[in-house]
């Protein structure tokens, strides 16, 4: 889903195995700034944590609860596990609409930050794309278009206006039957703060990263460093990777490097247009720096989906938020836009 984004200061890290959770993949540095590594498998995708700690004791039992903290929202909110809150949710209103229901702080908290996103990007982030995309991955799969008639039945059940949230009582209600929720452009982003956030106020341990594949949240940096370097790999081949400078932020790259299917000769991006359905069929890679993981995560659709004059608007009325999106033409030449803040992040202010 994501371009290859490289924690620098990170190092070389180990093959991690969804059979081993969590084991320490690299230790370095004296016993007062002693730096380690860990891998788990999570939503799909190998979650890093990089942590500074005292003692290895100590950063381990760390990374486990940062780890288990990651699985909890994953069994929380994931549309491929039957079980999970977010599929129960919808279960609920397979049929009919029926009253609303209650649900758990972090379900509530996403739902609320995606619906204020949608409001903000015109429609262009939209977590009820659930049937359209999995219409899509069947497409993927097939390599054949989706059938037109269940295109559109899948298509009438898609519009953010269509999930009402009561913040009194934190529940929700679908207004209409068989709608499915993806928080597959949000989830991630808000994992990493909340794994981060628990080793800073568990552990007391801020100087830490937590990534999840294009998905980097960042707390203090490294000791005797101001800040983590984090390369993006480019779009193009004739493109060196771009380093960002971040503390106490975040980072998230969205592009169709890997996902991607050729249909009739035409390329459609695995990010999906919510206003028609279809996946993007320009190729560009976006990047969005904000102050948090869920920010970022969620605004790299929206960006991507967005014209380049209504995305540089919406980072831009974003406090803190800086994006760079490169383009590439027919010719396979890259054309790149950055926002007034990214050059801050990049170094080159």
């Amino acid at each position: 889903m994501f371009a290859w984004v490289a924690v620098v200061m990170a190092g070389a890290s180990g093959h991690v195995t969804p059979d081993a959770p969590v084991y320490p993949l690299i230790a370095t540095g004296t016993r007062a700034t002693e730096r380690f590594e860990f891998g788990s498998k999570h939503m799909g995708t190998t979650f890093r944590v990089v942590l500074y700690a005292a003692d290895a004791a100590t950063a381990k039992r760390a990374a486990d609860a940062a780890f288990a903290r990651v699985a909890d929202l994953d069994n929380c909110m994931s549309d491929y596990k039957p079980t999970s809150e977010l599929m129960q949710l919808c279960k609920a209103f397979a049929t009919e609409t029926g009253e609303p229901r209650k649900v758990s702080d972090d379900l509530f908290f996403v739902l609320s930050r995606a619906e204020e996103l949608s409001k903000r990007s015109g429609g262009a982030f939209d977590v009820t794309v659930g049937p359209v995309v999995q219409l899509w991955r069947h497409a993927r799969r097939t390599q054949e278009l989706p059938d037109p008639k269940e295109f559109a039945a899948a298509r009438a059940k898609v519009g953010y206006e269509k999930v009402k949230l009561d913040p009194a009582k934190k529940t929700v209600r679908l207004t209409t039957p068989g709608m499915q929720l993806d928080l597959g452009g949000i989830a991630k982003g808000y994992a990493a703060d909340e794994a981060l956030k628990l080793l800073k106020e568990k552990f007391g341990i801020t100087r830490a990263l937590v990534a999840a594949a294009g998905d980097i949240a960042c707390g203090d940096p490294p000791p005797g460093k101001d800040f983590w370097s984090v390369d993006v790999a480019p779009i193009a081949k004739s493109q060196k990777p771009r380093t960002l400078n971040l503390a106490n932020a975040a980072v998230s790259t969205s592009g169709d490097l890997e996902q991607f299917v050729v249909i009739n000769g035409v390329r459609y991006s695995h990010v999906l247009d919510p206003k028609t359905g279809l996946g993007l069929t320009g190729r560009r890679s976006v990047t969005v720096v904000a102050p948090n993981g869920t920010t970022a995560d969620s605004m790299t659709k929206a960006v991507s989906v967005l014209q380049p004059e209504q995305a540089m608007k919406l980072v831009e009325d974003t406090p803190g938020a800086a994006a760079y999106i490169v383009v590439l033409g027919a010719d396979e030449k890259p054309v790149a836009t950055a926002s007034k803040r990214f050059p801050k992040f990049a170094g080159t202010e």
